[in-house]
């Protein structure tokens, strides 16, 4: 009877975790799905829609902790944290494009690597609002400059994170992800400005030469 007990109370908990498991897998999935909204609003500078966004955001991550806090290797598992992840690029894309202060880790309830493999993704994202600019501008702009200089700040930061793989969960990989971009949106933006240049100093020639009536 004894040993039948402890089977029993070992299969409650079980099917408890069970549980907690499935439930967090579907908040985690409809958190990943909310972030990847926001992140759209944010590129068509919706900014009503992705404050709704990140209000919902907010909303299922307190779900989510609360439902975990009993099962902390839940918490921690990769798909959790995956989750959290695009929360934290969510967040920090949107303080960064609106020049708001970034939130901290703890302003966001997520563990230090966590926070800081979002934070690369963001870096990532900066380089699509860099090439929006430079279409609608056609040329060199002030605010690519000031995004691409968050990009070099946050990859300054990140290459400085010297840890394993094990306790950063592979900030490694995507640091280096970070700077194959950032090498590639500084190129795109230095070619731009020599573009702007040229065509300026061809349009003050031309202001310089007389016209076809004035030669005659």
């Amino acid at each position: 009877e004894s040993f039948k007990q402890i089977v029993e109370t070992i299969r409650a908990d079980m099917n408890q975790r069970s549980d907690a498991r499935d439930l967090a897998i579907t908040r985690s999935r409809e958190l990943i799905r909310q972030c990847a909204e926001c992140i759209r609003a944010i590129h068509r500078q919706e900014w009503s829609m992705a404050d709704i966004k990140l209000g919902q955001i907010q909303t299922i991550a307190t779900s989510l902790h609360s439902n975990l806090a009993p099962y902390p290797d839940l918490y921690h598992a990769g798909y959790t944290q995956d989750a959290l992840k695009e929360l934290v690029e969510a967040y920090t894309t949107y303080a960064i494009i609106r020049d708001q202060p970034l939130p901290t880790p703890e302003d966001l309830n997520v563990p230090s690597a966590t926070y800081l493999n979002g934070l690369a993704e963001a870096a990532t994202e900066l380089r699509r609002f860099i090439l929006d600019i430079m279409r609608q501008e056609i040329y060199h702009n002030s605010e690519a400059e000031r995004l691409l200089g968050w990009m070099d700040a946050i990859y300054d930061e990140l290459v400085a994170v010297d840890f394993p793989d094990a306790i950063t969960n592979g900030l490694r990989r995507q640091t280096d992800v970070v700077r194959g971009v950032l090498e590639r949106t500084r190129g795109d933006l230095t070619n731009s400005l020599r573009q702007q240049q040229l065509q300026e100093a061809l349009l003050r020639l031309e202001q310089r030469l007389p016209t076809s009536k004035e030669s005659a």
